[in-house]
């Protein structure tokens, strides 16, 4: 069972069982992984950029803080359904 980097309309994880990684959904959730590390990667210069400036207002931090949250989990969940899990 793989880990799908999305989740149901519900919030609950999606799962998808196959042994094929050359399925279109296989392909489609690498995709997904791909962009969504990519997304966290500027993301995350972003909020050092924010951090690092002295005239960064209460706004610009919340802003970068949800987008940084909203990567994490995005990024935690990619590597959990690597078998990376958390302790």
């Amino acid at each position: 069972m793989r880990l799908l980097p999305w989740t149901g309309a519900d919030g609950k994880p999606c799962y998808l069982s196959t042994d094929d990684p050359d399925s279109p959904l296989s392909r489609l959730a690498d995709d997904v992984e791909a962009a969504q590390l990519a997304s966290a990667e500027a993301v995350l210069a972003g909020a050092r950029a924010v951090l690092h400036d002295p005239k960064a207002g209460e706004h610009a931090v919340r802003c970068a803080l949800a987008r940084a949250v909203e990567s994490l989990g995005d990024v935690l969940r990619i590597a959990v359904g690597r078998g990376a899990g958390t302790r």
